[in-house]
């Protein structure tokens, strides 16, 4: 029997953090190696470990934290040659993608807005209805998450704005609306409009919405535990271990692109 895949969290005391350092110790073919967050801060509950010594006891780190956070741990992980990184965390600025991507050149990075299997079949049906359905059909996505969420649009969204983008051809850059207020006019043809919600402890809830004059089209999905996210980035440490250097993504775990 192989030795069990070591796992290393990071922003272990975040919710996401926890519910992977959970599901982690209840997978026989995992151990969970070290867990680890931000300098400073600490739970009685949880032992935490400085993150040199986490990177070196882990074959694959997995990090809910923050956009920042997750762009200087990818840097000191391809400093070091390792180890492979799954990121959850969302919000990144052009200089982060950037930064990321100039690490995945020396490390193995697998990085999503969303690690649900659901929400990853979810962006292929949006892609395929967004290429079917003629240009009159107006595209709006919507996402609801809890009162602590930091960033809007969630990555999600913006993976399924992406998708509708891909599906009709255009930059998504160029045909998204983020918000309307006040007189703004007709709605342009070929926008691809996103709502967002805060409130209360909504996990997450992502809907797309293509509409003519004549009948609304609705895909959407609902997460309805933590522990899905956490089920989806064990999945993909376990395929990422042993990948060589480069950007990764769930469409690459599910097998809908070609392997290295």
């Amino acid at each position: 029997m192989s030795e069990p895949l070591k796992i290393a969290v990071a922003g272990a005391l975040g919710r996401m953090g926890r519910a992977v350092a959970a599901a982690v110790q209840a997978d026989p073919q995992l151990r969970l190696a070290a867990r680890f967050d931000r300098p400073g801060v600490s739970d009685p509950a949880v032992e935490l470990v400085a993150q040199d010594a986490a990177l070196a006891a882990a074959d694959v780190v997995i990090d809910f934290s923050t956009a920042a956070a997750s762009t200087a741990l990818a840097e000191t992980c391809a400093a070091r040659g390792g180890p492979a990184l799954v990121i959850g965390s969302t919000g990144f600025d052009e200089a982060q993608l950037a930064a990321l991507a100039a690490a995945a050149q020396r490390l193995a990075i697998l990085r999503a807005g969303n690690f649900s299997l659901g929400v990853n079949m979810l962006m292929g049906l949006v892609e395929q209805a967004a290429r079917a359905l003629p240009a009159d059909y107006d595209v709006e996505v919507f996402e609801a998450h809890h009162r602590r969420k930091i960033d809007a649009p969630s990555g999600t969204a913006l993976m399924l704005g992406e998708a509708a983008a891909r599906g009709r051809g255009v930059e998504l850059a160029k045909v998204a609306r983020h918000g309307r207020e006040g007189i703004t006019g007709a709605r342009l043809q070929g926008e691809i409009g996103f709502s967002v919600l805060r409130a209360g402890g909504i996990i997450g809830e992502h809907s797309v919405v293509f509409g003519s004059d004549e009948e609304i089209l609705t895909l959407s999905h609902s997460a309805r535990d933590r522990g899905l996210f956490a089920k989806g980035a064990l999945a993909a440490a376990r395929w990422l271990a042993g990948k060589p250097a480069g950007a990764y993504d769930m469409q690459d775990v599910l097998g809908f692109r070609s392997p290295p």
